[in-house]
């Protein structure tokens, strides 16, 4: 099922019904991802088949317009079972893609904003991209920590095994995700080998690891002396223990392997500490991973590509073209 990027983009309602169409007839979500030909709005189910652990199994998905602003949309899902990826490839590939994960709390996904808006921009940079509409903690699954990072693993491997029909090179794949997004793409630049899930098929065979990192006022530390104050309640129910900290903070798995990473975040945010994207950045210079970091005095949370005066695209995404170019996603 292919649909336009204008209907994609414009349409306060096509999501749902896209999803709906990709995802819930049974096979029709492998045999898309299979498909011989691959288009702008192409939705790929990223599981042969639900997945498990719902707690609620009869939830439906949800779109909601926050947006109050004529021309500007500013759409959020949840209610997510079946999760998929929105591929947008760019009109003039290079070969490179990003997969974007959208923020939203660990409750939504804010695909607009924090998904297609950032898309526009790197498609013109000749970066294919790819929306994820991930599974989220607090709609209720069995395993809440892992269902994200599960999603986000799997994301990269069907890029990858999709490469050929979107004429990308596999090595150069990398991860950009927002605020509780942010949390996923941390996982991911650190943890890209820890088994979430078990195989399901060849795909599963193929790295998860990025080839670069972008968390973007990232939820990242589970530590409550740094932590989003959301982030234990949403992922563990409940206070962290000290091995929840251990082992779910990525800033306390950065290894060798890690990915090279690009941190924005903004000093005044009062919703996720600076403290956030500063421990990662430092856990990064000590295992001697590349690392650029963007930290600036006002912003809040939550913005995006926000336009600003003699910047349409905004102050950092320019910013991270020029890292994603010399960490060599594209020539």
């Amino acid at each position: 099922m292919s649909l336009s990027r204008r209907d994609l983009v414009k349409s306060p309602l096509v999501l749902a019904g896209a999803s709906a169409i990709g995802l819930g007839v049974g096979a029709a979500a492998p045999a898309l991802a299979q498909s011989a030909s691959a288009g702008a709005g192409e939705i790929i189910g990223l599981w042969p088949r639900p997945p498990a652990g719902a707690l609620h199994p009869d939830m439906a998905e949800v779109v909601e317009q926050t947006s109050s602003s004529p021309g500007y949309s500013s759409r959020r899902m949840k209610g997510v079972s079946k999760p998929h990826m929105i591929a947008l490839p760019a009109a003039q590939p290079n070969g490179s893609a990003m997969l974007i994960i959208p923020g939203g709390g660990f409750e939504w996904n804010y695909f607009d904003h924090e998904g297609y808006h950032i898309a526009d921009v790197l498609n013109r940079a000749g970066i294919s991209c790819f929306v994820l509409i991930y599974r989220l903690a607090r709609d209720g699954w069995a395993d809440p920590a892992a269902v994200g990072p599960a999603d986000a693993q799997r994301a990269m491997r069907l890029i990858r095994a999709n490469a050929a029909r979107f004429q990308l090179d596999p090595e150069r794949v990398g991860v950009m995700g927002f605020s509780a997004g942010g949390f996923l793409t941390t996982t991911l630049a650190t943890r890209h080998s820890t088994p979430f899930y078990k195989p399901v098929d060849a795909a599963d065979q193929l790295s998860a690891r990025p080839l670069l990192a972008a968390p973007i006022y990232p939820v990242q530390s589970v530590d409550p002396a740094y932590a989003y104050g959301g982030v234990a309640p949403s992922l563990f129910g409940g206070p962290p223990t000290a091995a929840q900290i251990r082992e779910w903070s990525p800033d306390l798995n950065v290894t060798s392997a890690a990915a090279p990473t690009f941190l924005v975040h903004a000093e005044d945010d009062d919703l996720v500490p600076v403290a956030n994207t500063v421990r990662l950045r430092d856990a990064m210079v000590a295992a001697k991973i590349p690392v650029e970091t963007h930290l600036f005095a006002h912003g809040g949370h939550g913005f995006g590509a926000r336009p600003q005066p003699g910047s349409p695209d905004g102050p950092w995404l320019p910013l991270f073209i020029n890292f994603a170019r010399q960490e060599k996603l594209f020539a």
